[in-house]
Formats: C-alpha cells, sequence, structure tokens
C-alpha cells in the first residue's frame, strides 16, 4: 500500500513538472551581429552570451546568432530591431549616429574618458544607463537597450610612417571610429567607418593610408601588420569601449521577469569574460608583433597627445552647442567623473611599466 501511494505521488510530482515545462513560454532570440564572431575579444562576445544563456535560463531564452550581413546588413540591425523585422541585434551606439547623432557614441566609448571601471560605474551606479535608454526612448525607437559587450583600451592607429608631429597626420585617409573621428578631422585627417570586413583590401588598394580598429589580437586577425609597421598607443580615443545587445520593446515586454532578469544578468557575465579575454590575450600578439613581423610600438608624444585632447575638447563644446541632449549626456558625465576622480587620484598604484605623461603644472 505504501509503495503505492510512493509511486501515485511520484506521478503527481511528475506531471506537474511537465505542465509547468509545457507552459513554460520559451522565447528564441534571432540576433544578427556586428562583428564576426571569430572577432576574439569582440565578435565573440554574443556566441559566448549564448552558450551561457541557454544554460541559465534553462532552456526557456536562447538565442540564434548570425554572422555579419547574414540577416540584416550591420548598420541596419538597430533600426530592424525597432521595426520588429528581427526580435533583437548586437552592436553599439557609436555605429549608429546617423540615427541617434553623435551622442550616441558617449555611450560607446569616450575619448580621454572613463576606462572599464570607470564607465561601469557611471553605467550601472550613476545615471549612465538611465541616460541611454532614455535617449532611445526620445528618437521613439521601440528597443531595450542592455550593454552587453566590454573591450579594453585600443591601439590608436597603424601607420605606414612616423607620426611625430601634427603636420605628419595631414591629408592622411584613415579608418577611424566614433567621436575619435571628429578630433582626426580637425588634424586634417579624412576619416571613414569601414566595417573590420573593408579595411585590409582598402588599405591594399590604397583607398586609405591608415587605420584603427581593435585591440592586437583582432587586429592581427586583419593582417593589418602585413602592411603597416607603426603601431600607436595608447588608446586615447577608446579607452574603454562598450556594446549592446538591443531587443524588440514588444519582445522584451512579453518575457517574463525572471526571463528578463536572466538575460540581463548574462549580459553582465559577458561584459565581465569579454574585459577578462581582452586583457588576457594581447600580449602574444604585441611580442608577435615585434619579434616576427617587424611592427614597432610607438606611445604618441606628450605633444601629440595634448593637441588630441585640446580638439577634443573644441569637439565637445561644439557638439553640446549643436545637440542638448549631448550636453546633458557630457555634462552628468564630466559630474560623475569630477567625484570619482577622488577615488582615482588615492585609491590606485600607477601601472607597472606604463609610460606616464606627466600634468602640466
Amino acid at each position: 500500500m505504501l509503495k503505492r501511494k510512493i509511486v501515485v505521488a511520484l506521478t503527481a510530482v511528475g506531471l506537474c513538472f511537465g505542465a509547468g515545462e509545457v507552459a513554460a513560454k520559451k522565447v528564441l532570440l534571432k540576433v544578427p551581429v556586428f562583428f564576426g564572431t571569430h572577432l576574439e575579444g569582440l565578435g565573440s562576445t554574443p556566441k559566448w552570451l549564448a552558450e551561457h544563456l541557454n544554460v541559465a535560463s534553462g532552456g526557456t531564452v536562447k538565442m540564434k546568432i548570425y554572422e555579419p550581413g547574414k540577416l540584416i546588413p550591420p548598420k541596419g540591425i538597430l533600426q530592424a530591431v525597432a521595426k520588429g523585422k528581427v526580435n533583437a541585434g548586437y552592436t553599439t551606439p557609436a555605429y549608429n549616429t546617423g540615427v541617434l547623432g553623435d551622442k550616441g557614441s558617449l555611450f560607446s566609448s569616450v575619448p580621454f574618458g572613463p576606462d572599464a571601471p570607470e564607465m561601469l560605474a557611471w553605467l550601472y551606479y550613476g545615471d549612465g544607463l538611465k541616460l541611454w535608454r532614455e535617449m532611445y526612448a526620445k528618437k521613439g525607437i521601440d528597443v531595450h537597450a542592455i550593454p552587453c559587450g566590454l573591450t579594453a583600451p585600443e591601439t590608436s592607429g597603424w601607420f605606414s610612417r612616423p607620426i611625430d608631429k601634427p603636420e605628419d597626420l595631414e591629408g592622411l585617409r584613415m579608418r577611424f571610429f566614433g567621436l575619435g573621428a571628429l578630433v582626426m578631422e580637425k588634424l586634417g585627417v579624412s576619416t571613414s567607418l569601414l566595417p573590420s570586413k573593408e579595411i585590409f583590401p582598402a588599405l591594399e588598394k590604397g583607398a586609405i593610408d591608415a587605420t584603427e580598429f581593435s585591440m592586437p589580437a583582432i587586429d592581427k586577425r586583419l593582417g593589418f601588420h602585413k602592411i603597416l609597421k607603426y603601431n600607436y598607443y595608447p588608446g586615447w580615443h577608446q579607452p574603454a569601449s562598450v556594446y549592446e545587445l538591443v531587443i524588440n520593446g514588444k519582445t522584451w515586454k512579453s518575457m517574463d521577469k525572471q526571463q528578463q532578469s536572466v538575460v540581463e544578468m548574462s549580459c553582465k557575465a559577458a561584459m565581465l569574460d569579454a574585459l577578462a579575454l581582452g586583457e588576457a590575450i594581447q600580449f602574444p600578439h604585441m611580442k608577435a608583433n615585434i619579434e616576427k613581423n617587424g611592427v614597432e610600438n610607438r606611445y604618441w608624444s606628450k605633444e601629440l597627445l595634448d593637441l588630441f585632447q585640446a580638439k577634443w575638447e573644441e569637439v565637445v563644446v561644439e557638439q553640446s552647442a549643436e545637440d542638448p541632449e549631448f550636453k546633458k549626456i557630457w555634462d552628468n558625465l564630466s559630474t560623475f567623473r569630477a567625484d570619482y576622480a577622488i577615488w582615482n587620484e588615492w585609491a590606485f598604484l600607477p601601472r607597472p611599466g606604463t609610460v606616464r605623461i606627466e600634468k602640466a603644472e
């Protein structure tokens, strides 16, 4: 009799779990990505996210990744998601300035701006993420934006010859990203924002003279070292770069709170993984560039770094005058940074081995 009761009880439990599984609403996010997943530490992040999100959600939220151009052209991802042509996408606001204006780039990377820890602090515990989402809402773009990728500083240019003085930049045609491109244009550089797969052919054909793209491990895959032998640091234009998962607004609202929470948390985990991976894989490629590829690593002179920063400050004044929303975001970030500077000044040892540019008295 007892055995019969146990069997009946277990059967009832099994039926309850089975009913729960049938009733569970499953979501498949079809995600076109801006960067190829072969680009380790950049394009590999959404692939990592897809694998872990499936497990973390118990299979109730899955992602299918579409390589650049396979489903939606990369530059059309944001609008396609907003209009419901696809229900999600992986991009960064700085690639959508045609829709958002240059203020969008403030949520991607800021010249002479926050490094990764400070950027995360502003986004999650300042007003950064709130302002980011407000930007989309004010534009009537029906997406839920989630910070979902993070890279450490990039190199700030590959050149065919040394750049020792401002005049050496004049007349160059260069692939350049984000707000840093506005700085370079003030110095006589003609900039274009080519996607990764078009950069090497453009260099080969002489359509451009120089380029920046990402960190050494990623630049290695694109072959810049085969043509250009002077690689400049530090990444003044991108001290940290943030990427986003955008989910169609209706799709996001259709997800239950548990599903939404697991997506948000998985994106935070993806940012941590991307940052850790990016920090771990650069030095072998830098060594190979020097020892095998004949590349010379160079650190910008104080004169040129000061010039880049002065021109950046001009850009800020101009953009703030043109766009009140840019000014609002910039002022908020600047206020946060002014307070953070107290912590930054006292808390950290200088990075061992880093070339330091002394502040002017």
